[in-house]
């Protein structure tokens, strides 16, 4: 089988950053895909990313998926006019922040994926540490992933896969959306609707989280305001992602967890009971 290989690139870091390539290859076993990645690691400046970028186009890879807060910046403009420029499908995954530049996005010929639900981290030095950065990123994992929104990335970039395989694939065909929680309920992974309802929730605080930061990083200029602004930020995530966890033990009581699996093909198998199919 010819295998369909996915660049990724990645500047800095959101939520879904350590997840884009894992997703699409659960149990590393995919005979239909190849990867190859370039990350500036935290850098976002303008030159780190050109570089990272310029380094993987020129591997000519089938699909690139681009992660980045903020696309509409200095850094991940200089990465977009090379995505532009090298004529190679192209998706951008990026915050809610780079709402604004959605039509330069069309314009440019790329997808996107903004996460609204996927926050600016509260980024004072004197609230911020180490473990405080790892905690706030697992929260979001947890939020992104209980909601559904991680199964529905994946499911919009299998059909990108599948269209690259049959030599479909149109700048037409990229997915350009801005995940929100009505998007949330629309789709349809969780049975029980009081686990719906706590997945809406946890969403939606995600995304307010995003606006309490903002305020604690670019507005408030006292610092004991700013710290308690922050902390508060991180508290509201701490609690959405404990929200996903109730909303996901409601399913397991019904044992209706969807489970959607790779093969090695890239076919998806799909399972809600835990030991369907089990002799």
């Amino acid at each position: 089988m010819e295998r369909v290989t996915i660049g990724i690139i990645k500047t800095g870091n959101i939520g879904i950053s350590p997840l884009i390539d894992l997703v699409l290859d659960e149990r590393a076993d995919r005979e239909d895909l190849a990867f190859i990645a370039r990350t500036s690691g935290p850098k976002m400046d303008p030159e780190s990313a050109r570089d990272v970028a310029a380094s993987l186009i020129a591997d000519k890879p089938d699909l690139i998926l681009y992660s980045t807060p903020n696309a509409a910046i200095a850094g991940p403009k200089e990465v977009r006019k090379l995505l532009a420029d090298a004529g190679i499908p192209s998706i951008v995954f990026s915050d809610g922040p780079a709402a604004r530049a959605k039509e330069d996005f069309e314009a440019e010929g790329l997808g996107y994926v903004l996460i609204k639900g996927d926050p600016l981290i509260g980024a004072r030095r004197e609230f911020l540490d180490p473990t405080e950065m790892a905690l706030f990123n697992a929260d979001i994992i947890r939020v992104l992933s209980g909601t559904g929104v991680v199964r529905h990335i994946v499911e919009l970039l299998d059909g990108a896969i599948e269209r690259i395989k049959s030599g479909t694939l149109g700048t037409d065909d990229l997915p350009r959306i801005v995940i929100t929680p009505r998007t949330v309920a629309g789709l349809g992974y969780y049975r029980n609707p009081y686990a719906l309802a706590k997945a809406m929730a946890a969403y939606r605080m995600a995304e307010t989280v995003a606006a309490i930061d903002f305020e604690a990083c670019f507005k408030l200029k006292d610092e004991r305001e700013y710290v308690l602004m922050a902390c508060t930020a991180h508290e509201v995530l701490a609690a959405a992602a404990r929200l996903v966890d109730e909303a996901r033990d409601i399913e397991k009581g019904n044992d209706t967890v969807l489970r959607t699996s790779h093969s090695k093909s890239g076919a998806v198998t799909e399972r809600s009971g835990l030991l369907e199919g089990a002799d």
